[in-house]
């Protein structure tokens, strides 16, 4: 069975991010917030290579490529909230939770899955923006309806 090119790029943000997250961690730089703003740079190459692949394979219409390009980002997203979640709890729950909650927007103490659940929401928001600027970028690739 072929897995489906937007399940390998799913799995492709998964591991950029996760990577890229433990280099920062690794490296002391996980306090610094704007470097985990360049993490829509592997969300904006995994969904463009989507996009690209299903132009290149004759599929040019709007609504399923966009389909195809939100469900890739999509799923890097979930996967790396529930990485996130695991290595949470793995490097002391909560505690570690307030430690990154102090570097990024969130009031009072919140808890892990609080935590993750808003990254969720913001993944979600994120990967739309992504793929309709991309759709916006590739439509006269498409065919009209």
């Amino acid at each position: 069975m072929k897995v489906k090119k937007e399940i390998k790029n799913g799995y492709f943000i998964f591991i950029s991010i996760g990577t890229y997250f433990l280099l920062m961690e690794f490296l002391g730089l996980s306090n610094l917030f704007y470097l985990r703003l360049l993490n829509i740079v592997f969300i904006v190459y995994a969904v463009n290579d989507t996009i690209q692949s299903r132009i290149a394979n004759g599929k040019k219409k709007f609504v399923p490529n966009a389909l195809a390009a939100l469900t890739t980002s999509l799923v890097g997203v979930t996967l790396s909230i529930l990485g996130l979640l695991i290595y949470s709890y793995m490097r002391g729950g909560d505690a570690y939770i307030q430690g990154l909650s102090e570097t990024f927007l969130f009031g009072g103490h919140p808890s892990i899955n609080m935590y993750c659940l808003t990254l969720f929401f913001e993944g979600i928001a994120s990967s739309v923006i992504v793929t309709m600027l991309l759709m916006l970028y590739y439509n006269d690739k498409f065919v009209a309806d």
